[in-house]
């Protein structure tokens, strides 16, 4: 699937709402920006592994973004200004294309998926504080229902799925492999 035919997917296909856990504790809101490249002619998306020192998810692989903070107006600013502070991918390089509902996590977080290409090629600068590495996915390999997988995982009696994709050295898991699923299914 090229940028074009992502783009056209992606605002036609209606969002289904996808579960999330249910959490009663008030939640931190947070914001990531899934941002699609072209690579060779591919799509691909952008991820990343965030350092072991780590207060928060340690060596988990996640997308760029962050918790929102006072100045960031909408969850769209928070996941551009994370993914420039992160990975140097400035905002003016990429095309928003929406966000879809808030992603509830058991670990205290309210994630906003913001979706946008990007615009340009760029040299990934990778802020060692909150980025331990950066690597791309090809979007036909997301797509590929058999290289999803899903667990169920119970917490206080309630069963939820849990996602894992793996991907060369990487187990892509959580809230950022639920919201591959979610997207996957969007575009499927």
């Amino acid at each position: 699937m090229n940028l074009v035919e992502l783009r056209i997917r992606f605002n036609l296909q209606p969002l289904s709402v996808h579960t999330s856990p249910t959490v009663s504790s008030v939640l931190q809101q947070a914001a990531v920006l899934i941002a699609f490249t072209q690579i060779e002619g591919d799509t691909h998306l952008i991820l990343t592994r965030r350092p072991g020192h780590l207060r928060h998810h340690p060596g988990q692989i996640s997308f760029p973004g962050g918790k929102v903070e006072a100045d960031d107006i909408t969850p769209i600013a928070t996941a551009l200004r994370e993914a420039e502070e992160e990975i140097a991918l400035t905002r003016n390089n990429v095309e928003v294309l929406g966000q879809h509902p808030r992603y509830k996590t058991f670990t205290g977080f309210e994630i906003t998926p913001v979706f946008g290409i990007v615009k340009q090629s760029f040299k990934p600068v990778l802020d060692p504080g909150e980025v331990a590495d950066y690597f791309t996915v090809p979007l036909s390999f997301l797509l590929n229902t058999g290289n999803r997988k899903q667990y169920l995982y119970r917490r206080h009696g309630v069963e939820y799925p849990v996602y894992f994709i793996p991907y060369k050295q990487h187990v892509i898991w959580g809230a950022t492999a639920a919201i591959i699923e979610h997207l996957c299914k969007q575009l499927s």
